[in-house]
């Protein structure tokens, strides 16, 4: 039996807890009768998805703290139906009950100072143990790109035998409809003439690099949407909040992205550190031209499909960079689906069930 960890269903729905969800509803369609799959789900879920063969295990217990959830409540539960575990969330039990499980990157040990605070400084310690439990004890180790399988190796010693790797996808976007309503609230917002940016506010996100092109550019308008992560917001944030061409949008839905990436002038993605990065995926989707880091594993995902900058460089002109010619992203977007991400991860469980 797989036994499925449920935690993500207690978060909010950003970069990994959509993979999960989407991966777990592509799974859930490829299973035969002959697949014993479970998803162990805490009580206080947000929200029970609705599968057909994946066999749904409700805990009478909640998730007060995502910790003694893995290494208690999920632990105990694979004791009990002597399980395999699969784990979505760079988090699993100690020791040998870890069974397959995903390390989509490994920020924390690579880019510790962008820890700062004592809390933060506690989610990064934790972050690390995390990584290495994983990475020592996993049946399977799981990553979405090979950037990221490299360093995991690297820094953890990881065989070649126990690591595979599992990429993203955007196709849960086909699906959204583009609500144009964000351009009635934001009227400065026309058809092409803003460059839009989206993410956690988090320092790999690299605000930094937006602030400053902004500031150089005063006729350029920028639209940045996402959410701030607490202790990891970047100083620049408050730069841009003085800066008249920038436009902060906050939260914005999945609806209103798909109009913002479909008008917008060019999508940007100044990232210092991803272990994969979908937004880019969403944004060629669309049609809309992007433009990203040549940093971490955005080269290797994106290659000739997109536009590259420095994310250390804004000596430069988005203007004339979007001149350049690129290659058609309908090999990328064939490539990195949810489907043939779960289908992967279906031939890794039966390696194990």
């Amino acid at each position: 039996m797989i036994l499925i960890n449920g935690n993500f269903l207690c978060r909010n729905l950003t970069g990994i807890e959509r993979f999960s969800m989407e991966v777990l509803r592509n799974l859930d369609s490829l299973l035969t009768d002959s697949d014993d799959f479970r998803i162990f789900i805490p009580a206080n879920a947000k929200t029970i998805p609705n599968l057909k063969n994946i066999k749904p295990v409700i805990s009478d217990k909640i998730i007060k703290s995502f910790p003694l959830w893995d290494m208690g409540t999920f632990a105990h539960a694979v004791k009990k139906y002597k399980a395999v575990a699969l784990n979505f969330s760079n988090t699993a039990p100690l020791g040998k009950k870890c069974g397959i499980s995903f390390l989509h990157d490994i920020y924390a040990k690579t880019h510790p100072n962008d820890f700062s605070s004592l809390k933060d400084k506690l989610i990064c310690a934790y972050s690390c143990f995390s990584y290495k439990n994983i990475a020592k004890n996993a049946l399977c180790v799981v990553t979405v790109s090979e950037f990221s399988k490299k360093e995991i190796q690297e820094n953890y010693s990881v065989e070649e035998s126990r690591i595979d790797v599992v990429p993203n996808g955007w196709d849960h976007f086909s699906k959204i409809s583009a609500d144009y309503s964000i351009f009635k609230t934001n009227p400065l917002l026309k058809k092409n003439n803003y460059f839009f940016t989206l993410g956690s506010l988090s320092k790999r996100k690299n605000l930094k690099w937006i602030a400053s092109y902004a500031k150089k550019h005063p006729e350029d308008i920028f639209a940045v949407s996402g959410k701030a992560i607490s202790g990891l917001v970047p100083e620049e944030l408050k730069s841009l909040k003085t800066l008249e061409n920038v436009i902060l949008l906050g939260y914005v839905s999945d609806e209103q992205v798909k109009a913002l990436m479909s008008e917008c002038r060019a999508f940007i993605f100044p990232s210092y550190y991803e272990g994969f990065g979908i937004p880019p995926l969403e944004a060629l989707s669309t049609g809309a031209q992007v433009i990203v880091s040549k940093a971490a594993c955005l080269t290797e995902i994106y290659a000739d499909s997109v536009h590259y900058i420095n994310p250390d460089n804004t000596d430069l002109d988005l203007c004339s960079l979007l001149e350049e010619k690129t290659e058609s992203a309908q090999n990328i977007l064939e490539k990195y689906t949810y489907s043939n991400a779960a289908k992967k991860l279906l031939e890794i469980c039966r390696r194990f069930k």
